[in-house]
Parts: C-alpha cells; structure tokens; sequence
C-alpha cells in the first residue's frame, strides 16, 4: 500500500478542482442508484481512497461506510468528514475480506475510480466480487466504476498527462507513465511540486500495478460470483459503470 500511502497528502490534485467533483460525482452516483434501485441509502465504499465517493454520498444524505487498503487514505478521509461535518465510519479493510470486516445488509455496495484492476487476476477479483454481494441484503445493488482498457493503447513508455494544478503557492505536474506487460502494466505516477516564490522542485514518484481487465470480462466475473441483471452503463459518469443486483430470493449470504 505504499503508493496510496504516498499519494495520500496529494490525491485530490488528480482532479483540477476537488470539491467540483465531489459534488458532480454525488449527483451522478445518486442518479444511477436511485434509477436502478430506488430508496437504497445505505451504502459501503469498499476503495473509499481519501473519500470523493464516501462524501459525495455522505453530503447527499446516505448512510456511508468507507474502507480503504491505505491506512494513510483512511486517515485523511476522516479529517475530509470531518471538515465537511458528515458522520461517515471508516476503517481500514481489504475489499477481499468485505464480508468478515463489515458484515450484511447494506443496499448497496459500491467501488469507484478504477479500484478494483489494482486485484491482478480473476480468482481474486472473482473472491472480490463474492464479497461484495455477501454484503448485500437480497435486491441490493453494486455499482463499480472502471476503465474501458479495450479504449487503451498498449505498449511501453505510455505517458498519460493529468495537467497542472497551482495550490498554496505551489505548481503541481501530474502525469503517468504506463509499461504493458501482456493483459497487466507498471505504471509510474509523477507528481512534480514547484514551488513558484524560491523555484525549489521537489518530484514525487509512486509506483503500482494494474490489471487491464475489459468491462465484457468484468460483466462475467459479476454473474458468476451471482450479481443478475448486471450490465454497462455508459455517459453515467466519467467512466463506464457496471451494475449488478443480488438476488432478491434464493441466494446465499
């Protein structure tokens, strides 16, 4: 966990403006939940990071939980709650132990921002995804939110620019090289920190691995873990969200 341990402190300048966001996010989210499943409102974050979903949700008057694999995302998600005055829990849990950590009966279960690649093959995706409706009261829902790789180019030295963000007296430069080793790729993120009064650079550098799933792949891995009615929804949110729905009968916990 030592890249989202690192990325901690800078996270939010992933999004050139943070609080926009989360608004925006909130709106989206809300849309597709109360589409698909109308009146659920409690929900587990189960990849919460420094929390845009687990507030956004939270502002718009769910009932959060949010887990996170980084005790450092976790810790500063609390003090986001609690700035923005929101009473969410969190804890620090791996989305593959979901039901051990936080039990049943939520209505929905949710993980965003292309959380759920970081798990590098399909047995523990698939462990993953169990999980996650083990969670669910019967007829809760999962929303997963991730990218469409089939849109990716392969290769090496793949540079993926995010821009530049001025904060405190500070200019930050973000971007991502990418090096594809099959269906998996490294990837390094750079953050270069300038700071504009003394000139003084400081870069960061943090590095992890992806599964380049596809969504078709996804989808599958959702039905056999259980989910029915799984499908893709496009132009929902910023990225292709996958839906899918415990049984409302006949299912195991």
């Amino acid at each position: 966990m030592d890249f989202y341990d690192d990325l901690a402190p800078l996270y939010h300048l992933i999004f050139p403006d943070w609080s926009h966001s989360i608004r925006r996010q909130g709106e989206q989210l809300d849309s597709v939940i109360q589409s698909e499943w109308p009146g659920h409102r409690t929900v587990l974050d189960v990849s919460c990071g420094i929390g845009t979903q687990t507030l956004a949700l939270s502002g718009r008057g769910y009932s959060v939980v949010g887990s996170d694999l980084s005790a450092r995302e976790i810790e500063r998600a609390r003090r986001e709650a609690d700035l923005r005055g929101l009473a969410v829990d969190f804890k620090v849990a791996d989305m593959r132990t979901a039901y051990a950590d936080h039990g049943t009966g939520y209505d929905l279960v949710i993980s965003c921002d292309n959380s759920v690649p970081h798990l590098l093959t399909d047995e523990d995706l698939l462990l993953a995804l169990r999980q996650f409706l083990a969670c669910l009261r019967p007829g809760g829902g999962c929303v997963i939110t991730v990218r469409d790789y089939d849109k990716e180019e392969r290769g090496t030295n793949l540079v993926k620019h995010y821009g530049a963000r001025v904060e405190d007296g500070k200019r930050y430069v973000l971007f991502q090289v990418w090096d594809f080793d099959g269906d998996h790729y490294d990837f390094s993120f750079f953050v270069v920190e300038d700071e504009l009064a003394t000139g003084l650079v400081k870069t960061h550098v943090m590095r992890s691995r992806y599964y380049a799933v596809s969504v078709d792949r996804l989808c599958e891995l959702m039905r056999e873990a259980g989910f029915e009615n799984v499908k893709r929804l496009d132009a929902a949110f910023y990225q292709p969200v996958l839906v899918g729905t415990k049984p409302a009968t006949g299912s195991l916990a």
